[in-house]
C-alpha cells in the first residue's frame, strides 16, 4: 500500500482538514522520516565494500514509500550514495515475503544463486530470500529478550510520563540496540548490565557532569564526590569516561548522622529506621552502652528491640552530654578522612555529593557537621532518584537535585521505585564492608556479611554497565545520536527502563537476581531478602490486593514478589503504584452469607454465620476472626455449600490485640498444607472438588498467644459461581 493510499483514511474533518490536505500530511511524514532515520554505520561500511569489490548493490524494501522518495530518503542518510537497484514493495503491489524478490530476479536477470540479501526481518527477509534461492544473512535489530524489555519499557513510559511523547528518545534506544550488537557474547549477568543499567547510569553520569558545570563558575573551586558504598559504580563510570578528579567518598547515614549530633535527636531518626537492634549492635554503632541502655535491651525478648520503640525509649536513657562527646570525636575524624579524600579541601568553595539518593541524609548530616565546624564549604547534591519533599530544609546556599524527580514521575510513582531500589543498591554498591568510623584519614569498615556469590554477581553486571558507558559515546557519534542531551528526555527514558527493571522484571531477572539479599547498612549484619515466595501471596489472603501492595520491608524486592506470582500480579502492582487501580474494580465486595462451624476444645460446637467476599481477581475470601476466651480448636468451612470446586490458595493467621490491629497486621503467618483436614473432598495439590454438599475443609486452631486471631482463607472458584 502507498503513503496516499493509507492518509485516505484519515479523518480530515475530526481535525479541520480536507481531502486537499493530503498531500500535505504525506510530505509532514516524510520529512519527520528525513529528520529521525541514520544510516547504520556497520551497513554503510559493508555496501560500500560490496560496491568497490565491483558487486551489484542496491535496495529491496517493504515500504509505503515509492521509489522517489525512498531515493530520496537514503541520500539524505548518506549523501552521494548510490546503487544499481532500487525496489520499493508499494510501486510493485507485493512484499518481499511474497512477490517483490520474484521480481527483482526476473527484471535484473540475476541468478538467485549468486545473491546475497541482508535483512532484520526474519519472516520477510530471511524466509522471503531462501523462498526464492537468495542467500540470506540475518542483521537483527535487537535481540527478542532486548526487543521485549523495550516493549515493556514503553508501556511503562506511557504509564509512568504521561503526556510525553514515547516513541522519541533521541536515539536511546537505538544506542542501546547497536552498543549490544557491536559487544561480544557476555554473561546473563554482564548483558543485563549493558543493556538495562548501562544507558541508566550512563545517562546519570551525564546528568552529574551537567551539574558541576552549572554550579562552577568564577572564584569557585568545585570538588565532585560519590558517596560510598551506593556511589561505588557511578564513581567507577566518571572515572572510565572523564578520567578527571573526583573522590569516591565512604560516608553512610549512620556515621554523617551521629558525627553531627549536637543533641539527641539525630540518633532518634536513625534508630527510629531500623527494624531490629540489640546490644551488642547498639554499643558498635554509639561506642558506649550506659546500665539503662543495657537494661532496656535485658528486658526485650531474646535482648533484641524494635528500632522504633529504642528511639522512642532514648532520651531517657543516656545522658545527652555522652553523644555530644562521643559525635565530636568521630566528626573529627570524619573531617580528617574528608581532607585526605579530596584533595585541597580546605580551598573548596562548592562540593557536589553524587550518589543514588533519596531524601539528602548524608547531605544534611554534612550541612550540621561543616557548620559546627565553621566550614563554608556549599553542598550540592546531585541524585539519581530524589524525594523532593524533603529538600525544603536544604541550607539556603546548598542545592538538591534529582535526575529523576518530581517533574519526571509523581511522588507516588517514586515512592514505589524507591520501595524496590534495594536491588539497584545491592548491584551499584562496592564490595567492601560498610564504614563504621575513621582512624588517620583511612576507613574502618564493618564486615561484609554478604556472600562471595553475590558480590561476584554484583561486580559482572557492574563489567557490563562500564562496557556499555565505554563504547556509548563512539556508537552515539557514528549513528549521529544524542540521548543525553536532552535532559527531561533521559530522564524520563531513564525512568522507564529503571521503573521496568524494578517493577517488570522477566523470569531470567527473577533468576539471577531474586537470590539476591540486601545489606541493611544499619551497623548490624543481618541481610534481609529480596524476595520471599509465599509473602505476597499470604498478604492477599490476608489482606487483600491493595493492602498487599503497601507492605512494608522486608522482602526489599516487593515488586518481585509480586512477579514470582505472575507476570500480571507485577503489573497490578506497577498500576497500584501508579495510582492507575482502581479499588471499586480489584478490590472485594460482599457476595454472600455461609454457615461455617466453631469446635470448642471443651467438645462444644456452635454455627456462626461469616460473609463470602468476592475480589477483582475473582478469587473468594473468608476471614474468621477470633478470641482466645472463645476457645476454639477447629473451624469446619463448608466448601460444598459455597464453592464446591476449586484452588485453596492458603489459609493465613494475623494475631493482636484488638480486631483491627489483628486484621491490619502484615505479620500473616500461612498454615502448612498438611496441617488441613479435608472431609469428604477430593484434594490434589491446591485443587480440591467437594463430593457431596457436606464436604468441608477443617482447620486446626492453635493456642493463641494474643487476644484476637483472624484466619483468612482464599479461593479461587472453578466451574460454578457461589451459591
Amino acid at each position: 500500500m502507498r503513503i496516499d493510499e493509507i492518509y485516505s483514511y484519515f479523518p480530515f474533518r475530526l481535525f479541520g482538514l480536507s481531502r486537499a490536505d493530503l498531500n500535505d500530511l504525506v510530505e509532514a511524514e516524510f520529512s519527520a522520516e528525513i529528520e529521525l532515520c541514520r544510516a547504520n554505520p556497520d551497513m554503510l561500511r559493508q555496501y560500500l565494500d560490496m560496491k568497490r569489490a565491483g558487486h551489484r548493490v542496491g535496495f529491496i524494501s517493504d515500504t509505503y514509500w515509492d521509489t522517489s522518495r525512498l531515493a530520496r530518503l537514503l541520500r539524505a542518510c548518506h549523501p552521494g550514495l548510490v546503487w544499481d537497484f532500487l525496489y520499493a514493495s508499494c510501486d510493485h503491489g507485493s512484499g518481499k515475503s511474497e512477490a517483490l524478490f520474484a521480481a527483482y530476479l526476473s527484471e535484473q536477470g540475476i541468478d538467485a544463486g549468486a545473491s546475497v540479501h541482508v535483512g532484520d526481518n526474519d519472516r520477510a527477509d530471511i524466509k522471503g530470500a531462501k523462498r526464492h534461492g537468495i542467500h540470506p544473512r540475518y542483521y537483527p535489530q535487537a535481540t527478542a529478550q532486548l526487543a521485549s524489555k523495550f516493549q515493556r519499557e514503553t508501556a511503562l513510559f506511557e504509564l509512568l510520563c504521561a503526556g510525553a511523547p514515547s516513541r522519541l528518545d533521541h536515539g536511546a534506544r537505538t544506542l542501546r540496540r547497536m552498543v549490544a550488537a557491536r559487544s561480544a557474547e557476555g554473561s546473563q549477568a554482564f548483558h543485563l548490565g549493558m543493556t538495562v543499567l548501562g544507558p541508566v547510569m550512563t545517562a546519570f553520569d551525564a546528568f552529574v557532569m551537567r551539574r558541576c558545570e552549572e554550579i562552577s563558575g568564577p572564584g569557585r573551586q568545585v570538588a565532585l564526590g560519590f558517596l560510598g558504598r551506593d556511589g561505588f559504580l557511578p564513581h567507577r563510570i566518571w572515572q572510565e569516561l572523564h578520567g578527571t578528579s573526583s573522590a569516591y567518598l565512604e560516608i553512610n547515614r549512620r556515621v554523617s548522622l551521629i558525627a553531627s549530633a549536637d543533641t539527641m535527636q539525630p540518633l532518634v531518626d536513625l534508630f527510629s529506621k531500623v527494624f531490629k537492634i540489640d546490644a551488642p549492635t547498639f554499643h558498635d554503632i554509639v561506642k558506649t552502652m550506659p546500665p539503662k541502655i543495657a537494661a532496656f535491651f535485658a528486658g526485650r525478648p531474646d535482648g533484641i528491640a524494635s528500632g522504633e520503640d529504642l528511639a522512642e525509649a532514648l532520651p531517657k536513657l543516656i545522658d545527652p552530654a555522652e553523644i555530644v562527646t562521643l559525635a565530636a570525636g568521630l566528626r573529627a575524624r570524619l573531617l580528617a578522612y574528608l581532607r585526605q579524600a579530596i584533595p585541597g579541601f580546605d580551598n573548596c568553595s562548592d562540593l557536589v555529593l553524587a550518589d543514588l539518593g533519596y531524601s539528602g541524609s548524608v547531605q544534611k548530616a554534612l550541612r550540621r557537621i561543616f557548620d559546627l565546624e565553621g566550614i563554608k564549604i556549599r553542598l550540592h547534591g546531585a541524585y539519581l532518584m530524589s524525594l523532593d519533599d524533603a529538600f525544603d530544609d536544604v541550607a539556603k546556599d546548598d542545592s538538591a537535585t534529582g535526575f529523576i524527580s518530581d517533574l519526571v514521575v509523581t511522588p507516588h510513582v517514586k515512592r514505589m521505585m524507591i520501595r524496590n531500589v534495594a536491588l539497584l543498591e545491592q548491584i551499584c554498591c562496592s564490595a567492601d564492608g560498610s564504614v563504621r568510623d575513621y582512624d588517620g584519614g583511612q576507613v574502618l569498615r564493618e564486615i561484609n556479611p554478604r556472600p562471595e556469590s553475590q558480590i561476584a554477581l554484583a561486580a559482572e553486571i557492574q563489567a557490563g554497565v562500564l562496557a556499555f558507558a565505554g563504547s556509548a559515546e563512539e556508537v552515539a557519534l557514528d549513528f549521529r545520536l544524542s540521548p543525553y542531551a536532552g535532559g527531561d528526555t533521559a530522564a524520563r527514558w531513564c525512568a522507564a527502563t529503571l521503573a521496568r527493571l524494578l517493577l517488570l522484571p522477566d523470569d531470567d531477572e527473577l533468576m539471577l537476581l531474586g537470590d539476591l539479599r540486601h545489606d541493611v547498612n544499619l551497623g548490624t549484619h543481618a541481610l534481609a531478602p529480596m524476595i520471599d515466595s509465599g509473602f505476597i501471596r499470604r498478604q492477599i489472603t490476608a489482606r487483600g490486593l491493595s493492602s498487599a501492595c503497601t507492605a512494608t520491608a522486608p522482602p526489599m524486592w516487593l515488586a518481585g514478589c509480586f512477579a514470582r506470582l505472575s507476570p500480571s500480579h507485577a503489573y497490578l502492582y506497577a498500576l497500584f503504584g501508579a495510582n492507575r487501580l482502581p479499588a471499586d474494580v480489584f478490590e472485594e465486595s460482599p457476595s454472600i452469607s455461609i454457615q461455617i462451624g466453631l469446635f470448642r476444645r471443651n467438645g462444644e460446637a456452635t454455627l456462626e454465620a461469616v460473609t463470602v467476599h468476592r475480589t477483582g481477581l475473582g478469587e473468594l475470601r473468608v476471614r474468621i476472626p477470633l478470641s482466645r476466651a472463645m476457645d476454639i480448636a477447629m473451624i469446619a468451612l463448608p466448601l460444598g455449600k459455597f464453592a464446591p470446586e476449586g484452588l485453596l490458595h492458603g489459609v493465613t493467621i494475623q494475631s493482636a490485640d484488638e480486631v483491627r490491629d489483628a486484621a491490619e497486621s502484615q505479620d500473616a503467618v500461612g498454615i502448612a498444607a498438611k496441617s488441613l483436614t479435608f472431609a469428604g473432598v477430593q484434594q490434589n495439590g491446591s485443587h480440591y472438588r467437594a463430593e457431596t454438599e457436606d464436604g468441608c475443609l477443617l482447620i486446626p486452631v492453635a493456642p493463641m498467644t494474643r487476644e484476637i486471631a483472624v484466619y483468612s482463607v482464599a479461593i479461587t472458584p472453578l466451574g460454578v459461581s457461589p451459591k
